[in-house]
C-alpha cells in the first residue's frame, strides 16, 4: 500500500542523545516523556487473514483479507500504460478490558508509466514513470457504536520528477488528527544509510502516539515499535491502537510502492 515517503512537517524534536543511542524515529518531547513504549509482535499471516498483530494489551482477535485484484491498460500505438491494484481487509482488535475496535479498510495503488519500446535489435527507447498513487482508507468503530465512526485516510503520490506528496488524517468529522511522517534522521543525527521510518499522530501541536514500522539499517524491517501516550482514556487508546494496526498491515505495500 502506501508507504514511506511522504512527510508533513511538524513541530517535532528530540534530544540528540535519545536519537543517537536509540536509533528510533524522532518523537515530540511530550511523547518521549509521557508515553509507554510497546514492542510489536507481528505473529503470522495465513491465507485470508491479516497479520496476527499484537502489542501491549492490544491484539487482533479476528480478521479477513479479501483478494487483491490487478488490472492493466495499454494501447497498441501508445506507449502510455497503467496498472491498478485494489484490495480490502477487515479485523477486530481487542484490549484487556474486552473493548472492541472494528476496522474495515481498502487500498488502491495506481501506477502510470511510459513503457520501453524497441527501435532496432539491441536498441530501445527507455520508458519512464509518470505517476504513482497509493490510497488507503479505513473506517473504525468502537464497541459497535456506529454513531461515531472514525475515518483513517492516507494518500501518497509521486510523479516523474520524483516529487512526493503525502497526506495522512484520522478524523470523526469534528476532531482532526494528523498522521505525520518522521524518521530517525529527521535532525541529521542518524548516520546509517537507511534510517528508521514511522508516523506520529498529532493534534493541536501535541503528539498522541507514534508508530515505527521500520527500524532502519539492513535488518530493521520487522522491528516495529509503538509509543502510546499516557494521557488518553481506554477508548482513545483503543482507537489509536486500531489505527496503527491498520497502518502496519498496509505499510510495506502502500508506502514502499511510492518510495
Amino acid at each position: 500500500l502506501l508507504c514511506a515517503c511522504v512527510l508533513i512537517p511538524g513541530s517535532l524534536f528530540t534530544s540528540g542523545a535519545f536519537c543517537q543511542s536509540q536509533k528510533n524515529i524522532v518523537l515530540s518531547q511530550n511523547l518521549v516523556t509521557n508515553s509507554e513504549k510497546l514492542d510489536v509482535k507481528m505473529g503470522t499471516q495465513w491465507m485470508g487473514k491479516i497479520w496476527n498483530i499484537r502489542f501491549g494489551e492490544y491484539a487482533v482477535v479476528s480478521s479477513k483479507m479479501g483478494w487483491t485484484t490487478t488490472s492493466y491498460k495499454a494501447k497498441l500505438l501508445n506507449r502510455k500504460t497503467e496498472s491498478a491494484s485494489k484490495g480490502k481487509f477487515s479485523f477486530v482488535l481487542n484490549n484487556k478490558t474486552a473493548d472492541t475496535a472494528r476496522v474495515n479498510a481498502a487500498t488502491y495503488i495506481l501506477t502510470q508509466y511510459i513503457r520501453d519500446i524497441e527501435l532496432l535489435p539491441n536498441l530501445s527507447l527507455a520508458g519512464s514513470l509518470l505517476k504513482d498513487s497509493s490510497n488507503f482508507s479505513s473506517f473504525v468503530t468502537l464497541n459497535g457504536d456506529t454513531t461515531e465512526t472514525w475515518l483513517l485516510s492516507m494518500i501518497i503520490t509521486k510523479d516523474r520528477h520524483t516529487t512526493r506528496d503525502y497526506e495522512g488524517l484520522l478524523t470523526n468529522g469534528e476532531r482532526e488528527i494528523l498522521i505525520v511522517e518522521t524518521t530517525s534522521n529527521k535532525n541529521g543525527e542518524d548516520t546509517r544509510r537507511i534510517p528508521a521510518y514511522g508516523f506520529e499522530f498529532m493534534e493541536n501541536g501535541q503528539s498522541l502516539c507514534a508508530l515505527q514500522y521500520y527500524a532502519g539499517g539492513a535488518f530493521g524491517v520487522n522491528k516495529n515499535v509503538v509509543w502510546m501516550g499516557n494521557q488518553h482514556d481506554n477508548k482513545m487508546k483503543l482507537l489509536l491502537a486500531a489505527s496503527m494496526t491498520a497502518i502496519l498491515q498496509v505499510t510495506y505495500d502502500l508506502i514502499d510502492a511510492t518510495n
